[in-house]
């Protein structure tokens, strides 16, 4: 068993002295929300539950949800739950579907964060000797600045070149003999595709590791970013309303992501009923954070849909672990009734292996009845194949496609290029209904 856990006295602890810490930071965040923040207090008023009657983990249900438009409705402080005086950093989401949802940070939870992503960074082979090369966008997302702090404290040398100006990324690799990576996963592929188009072979890198996250990908794509930078794929879970990336991690075993309980207590519900599901059901996933003092949230959903397992992981730790995510309730497509995540499409594109992988689902509704349209890009080599071989591989996609899904779709093999890359989230979906 490995020995450099980050704070092996907590990662490794009995699963009764989690949860006996997690009740007991429970119990002190209800009375502190309770006292605090308006938003939260009525709520639990109109609940009829009083800071008194959460005592433990098992009390968790007795607690109201909290929902991203709760933050817009409180927009921009109003969930906080300390003066403002005492906030030393503002982060925000994006803000494309709606209001920027305003998250507050102290100091401890700026401190807080610095250990959990170190926690990350020691699980993918990190240590003081490297040097992390920070692809994740700088700013008000706190993916670049999470993993920056998060290196730091690891007392690796960190490299923060945010996003952007791929070509010169891979000089810099190349210069300053970069050992980790850190950005979206779309973003790797794309850095390993500029590799190869600049005669760069993976080999000249020193690259070991990556930690990829921000956006949902598959094993698929995990196998295809390994092959592209000759690295190990590690993938990070966070969000910003709960922190920010490292509310969860892969070790070495990589069969699920380890969630940091000694901070956050995770649920799984049903989303439809918001009844809690048992250990190895799949539902939407549930955060409180049990020591954020800025912003505590209380059974924040997420909408992600993924599982959560107690199985003995060979690593030591004995964290509960998660699923990767495979797909968010709000992002999951409803097409003739069936139910499509577009982590489907691209799990059963990168199985069959023969295009590149990037993709776009373009859905539409035509007579009242709703199409699915799935542009793949090809591969160099594919794209000098005959008409005829073409068409051939549209419908052995389609097959596949229709095989995993339920539906028929429409299968079109684009110009290698010709999807729009991402140096961020990447966009899989274009839906022109008007629903």
């Amino acid at each position: 068993m490995q020995q450099n856990y980050w704070t092996p006295n907590i990662e490794t602890a009995p699963v009764h002295e989690i949860k006996s810490l997690q009740s007991l930071r429970l119990s002190q965040t209800v009375r502190k929300v309770y006292a605090n923040v308006a938003y939260f207090r009525n709520r639990m008023d109109e609940m009829g539950v009083t800071p008194d009657d959460i005592r433990s983990v098992d009390d968790l249900s007795k607690l109201p949800f909290t929902v991203k438009q709760d933050l817009r409705d409180n927009y921009p402080f109003g969930m906080f739950a300390v003066p403002m005086d005492e906030i030393v950093r503002i982060h925000a989401s994006s803000g494309t579907t709606g209001k920027q949802t305003v998250v507050g940070y102290t100091q401890n939870d700026v401190d807080v964060w610095k250990e959990i992503i170190a926690r990350a960074l020691v699980a993918a082979g990190g240590n003081a000797k490297d040097f992390v090369h920070i692809a994740y966008g700088y700013g008000l997302f706190t993916g670049g600045l999470g993993m920056h702090y998060g290196a730091e404290a690891m007392k690796a040398s960190v490299i923060p070149v945010s996003t952007g100006n791929t070509q010169r990324q891979i000089q810099i690799m190349l210069d300053y003999g970069s050992t980790i990576l850190c950005s979206t996963p779309s973003y790797a592929l794309y850095l390993g595709e500029t590799l190869k188009e600049m005669g760069v072979d993976k080999s000249q890198l020193k690259l070991k590791a990556g930690i990829f996250g921000a956006e949902p990908w598959t094993e698929q794509m995990r196998k295809e970013i390994e092959n592209l930078l000759g690295i190990k794929a590690y993938d990070i879970y966070g969000l910003s309303e709960v922190m920010g990336p490292g509310v969860s991690f892969e070790c070495s075993e990589q069969t699920g992501m380890h969630i940091n309980e000694d901070h956050f207590i995770a649920e799984i519900i049903d989303p439809e009923t918001g009844k809690q599901l048992p250990e190895g059901e799949q539902g939407e996933l549930v955060f409180t954070a049990i020591t954020k003092e800025a912003l505590p949230l209380i059974r924040y959903r997420t909408r992600d849909i993924a599982t959560l397992t107690r199985e003995k992981c060979s690593c030591g730790r004995t964290f509960i672990k998660m699923t990767k995510p495979c797909g968010r309730t709000d992002d999951m497509l409803i097409i003739r009734g069936v139910n499509v995540f577009p982590s489907q499409v691209e799990s059963v594109l990168l199985s069959l292996g023969q295009t590149a992988p990037h993709y776009m689902l373009i859905v539409d509704r035509v007579d009242n009845l709703d199409t699915l349209e799935i542009q793949v890009e090809m591969s160099e080599s594919m794209f000098s194949d005959a008409v005829r071989h073409i068409e051939e591989q549209e419908r052995r996609i389609r097959a596949a496609v229709e095989s995993t899904l339920g539906i028929a779709a429409k299968v079109r093999l684009v110009e290698p290029k010709s999807i729009q890359r991402s140096e961020g989230k990447a966009k899989r979906v274009i839906d022109k209904r008007k629903i």
